[in-house]
């Protein structure tokens, strides 16, 4: 049994996999969730249930979160009964969270106040790497928090990468959602510009995948495009969210602003909650 108490806000698609994963290596972990039908796999699984998020950073040594949007993650640090609504000197919160990189300074800034460490650790990968613990950690901390959390990482994913002070994290998140929208918007032109054209779809991805221009994404989004079937892994509304924060971060690149807009539009007409490979649907009934 790992002696670290861990404690864990945010039981989506990404926080169950990942709790789990925690409770099979041996922690101790206590869980916060607003909609407390969501709670019930884990408490199964040994997993314990905090009344509320003062009790959760009362009883735990590490408390990690996995949320939405700022505002989410801003409601749970600073809200009326937020975690830093009471004193709790000595503690560790790490938000794994993508939020923007001001907001992450933001929180390091008031968890400082209360004396408590902070850690900005967003993760690169979907649900499949979140359940297998592939994930690609990205870290924002000092030296020695980092070290406090690297056992925990250890579990989560297969790096952990000490890129800077909180804030630098968010920041290599967003770069690399930048990338990953331009991989699959690619592939989607790519893909309906041959079908357009005569060749069909699998003998295009085969010819992707096969040579220098294929890649870890373009092979996982491969039976989707062929299926036409785009269940969320990760879901395109957050992609939309993640570009505009890069945007606001100061990302004022060539392809930034039409590609933001590709996917905002596809999120528009209704397909912000598939996966963000539901891209191509919304291309096809456009110049394709």
């Amino acid at each position: 049994m790992n002696k670290i108490q861990l404690g864990w806000i945010g039981l989506g698609n990404m926080g169950n996999p990942m709790v789990m994963n925690l409770l099979k290596a041996g922690f101790e972990v206590s869980v916060f969730n607003r909609t407390k039908e969501k709670e019930a796999p884990l408490l199964a699984s040994g997993a314990k249930s905090a009344s509320s998020l003062h009790e959760l950073l009362q009883t735990c040594d590490v408390v990690l979160t996995m949320l939405s949007n700022d505002a989410a993650v801003k409601e749970v640090f600073e809200g009326p009964t937020g975690l830093l609504s009471e004193a709790h000197p000595g503690k560790t919160i790490i938000n794994m969270s993508t939020v923007a990189p001001e907001t992450s300074r933001y929180l390091n800034t008031i968890c400082n106040q209360h004396q408590v460490h902070f850690i900005d650790a967003p993760v690169s990968g979907s649900v499949k790497p979140a359940q297998d613990g592939t994930l690609v950690i990205l870290v924002g901390a000092s030296a020695e928090d980092f070290e406090i959390a690297k056992p925990i990482f250890e579990v989560l994913g297969k790096i952990a990468i000490h890129v800077g002070e909180p804030g630098v994290a968010s920041s290599a998140k967003l770069a690399i959602n930048y990338l990953l929208g331009l991989n699959l918007q690619g592939v989607a032109e790519t893909v309906l510009f041959a079908e357009k054209n005569g060749v069909s779809k699998e003998d295009m991805l085969n010819i992707i995948n096969q040579g220098a221009c294929g890649n870890g994404i373009t092979n996982i989004k491969t039976p989707s495009i062929l299926n036409d079937s785009y269940p969320a892994a990760f879901a395109l509304k957050h992609l939309v969210k993640d570009l505009r924060l890069a945007k606001e971060a100061g990302l004022n690149s060539p392809l930034i602003h039409p590609l933001y807009d590709s996917y905002a539009a596809a999120e528009q007409e209704g397909l912000g909650d598939l996966d963000v490979m539901a891209i191509i649907s919304s291309l096809k009934s456009k110049s394709f």
